[in-house]
């Protein structure tokens, strides 16, 4: 186990965040259904490793496919290999057996695929996906309704999602419909949910993906906390949900600029807001982090997802924040945070990257200093995130074996 020490310091300069890897995984998959293209650049992380090794397990023939800890790997791959007819056992490590499937151990029955499972990892399924009608819940995963799109189009016969509930996380499927449709796959939006018509082509193409928002969202919550931050390699018209960490800064009453490719934030007198966090979950560890050091009260609701997490993001963020000394309630969908002195402490990291690099953020500004354990969980989807942070001013010195 690595431990990292935060000392205090403001980061000021320029930064040019890694590939999105929300967009890299359905571009990947893509790529590999149309049977050719590149995909550039990738971040040497452990979920896209995850995801190339699953492709690379289905070209080859091979019976197992390891998505380490990547659930978006998982969700994605499962129908994918069914529909492609393939007998493949899904296996994962750290949380990600104990995450749910539970949607797709009922659905894929009713269309012609064994699935045998104790609930979770491991998973084998056998038979190929048939077309037809699937009814989901819409505000359980995002992630089931993008693994049905990418797996449906190559189906011998027109689908339906029916969305039972009301679509939560909309932007990461509208991500979805936008790559589908780079590669030449029509998926069309219903008063139910969505129309995927059948035996679709993806077009062979090489592919550009663009810069992560969130992971843009750590460097511009430390700019307006009190640095002067620039990063660089973002596309302001993404479909990424997390783009909205712009507008949430400014509600916080940040300063910001926002250029075709860039965004700027730097110290301001930050405000408590209330915050909907249904569509942008992966964004309440920092704006948690925001919080407290804002005046006044943060309210973060509709976040129940993040129970399901690499930890329970919702408790981890709690834990640590009151560990630093912030005023803050647990509430069933998310917290309730009074903003003031923030003391440095020994927090966990829950092995959980946006938990690591969010209080990482925290530590700068902390009155004393901060370490935080399971740095090296950053490798899941941010590996240099530490060499970024040091080189625009951090003090962040990553202690292995500890």
């Amino acid at each position: 186990m690595s431990v990292v020490k935060i000392e205090n310091s403001i980061l000021r300069g320029r930064v040019t965040v890694p590939a999105s890897k929300s967009v890299a995984h359905r571009a990947m998959i893509c790529s590999f259904l149309a049977g050719g293209g590149d995909v550039s650049p990738l971040v040497s992380s452990k979920d896209m490793q995850a995801t190339a090794q699953a492709i690379g397990s289905l070209k080859n023939g091979g019976d197992v496919c390891d998505c380490i800890e990547s659930g978006s790997t998982l969700r994605f791959m499962i129908p994918v290999a069914a529909a492609l007819g393939k007998t493949v056992t899904f296996v994962g490590s750290g949380k990600l057996p104990n995450r749910p499937i539970g949607d797709y151990l009922r659905l894929l029955p009713q269309h012609g695929v064994t699935c045998e499972s104790e609930g979770g990892l491991p998973l084998k399924i056998s038979g190929k996906l048939t077309a037809g009608t699937f009814e989901i819940a819409g505000n359980v995963s995002s992630q089931y309704i993008t693994g049905l799109m990418l797996a449906l189009p190559v189906l011998d016969g027109d689908s339906e999602i029916v969305l039972t509930t009301p679509l939560q996380s909309k932007p990461y499927v509208d991500m979805t419909v936008d790559v589908l449709k780079r590669y030449g796959v029509d998926v069309a939006e219903t008063e139910r949910g969505y129309f995927v018509r059948g035996n679709q082509r993806f077009t062979v193409q090489d592919f550009m993906v663009e810069g992560d928002w969130s992971q843009a969202a750590f460097f511009l919550a430390a700019g307006a906390i009190g640095g002067d931050v620039t990063v660089d390699g973002l596309n302001i018209g993404s479909t990424q949900g997390d783009k909205r960490i712009v507008e949430v800064i400014e509600k916080f009453g940040a300063n910001v600029t926002v250029t075709k490719n860039s965004v700027h934030a730097e110290k301001s007198a930050l405000c408590g807001i209330t915050l909907d966090a249904v569509d942008i979950p992966d964004m309440v560890p920092t704006v948690a982090v925001l919080a407290a050091f804002a005046s006044g009260t943060t309210v973060i609701k509709g976040a129940e997802r993040l129970r399901y997490k690499e930890s329970d993001r919702i408790e981890s963020a709690v834990a640590n924040l009151k560990k630093m000394g912030v005023d803050v309630t647990e509430t069933p969908d998310g917290m309730i945070i009074s903003g003031g002195t923030v003391h440095g402490a020994d927090i966990d990291g829950y092995n959980d990257h946006r938990i690591v690099m969010a209080f990482s953020v925290a530590g700068l500004f902390a009155d004393g200093v901060t370490t935080i354990t399971d740095c090296e969980s950053i490798n899941k989807s941010y590996p240099d995130f530490f060499e970024d942070y040091n080189r625009i001013g951090g003090k962040a010195n990553v202690i292995s074996n500890r």
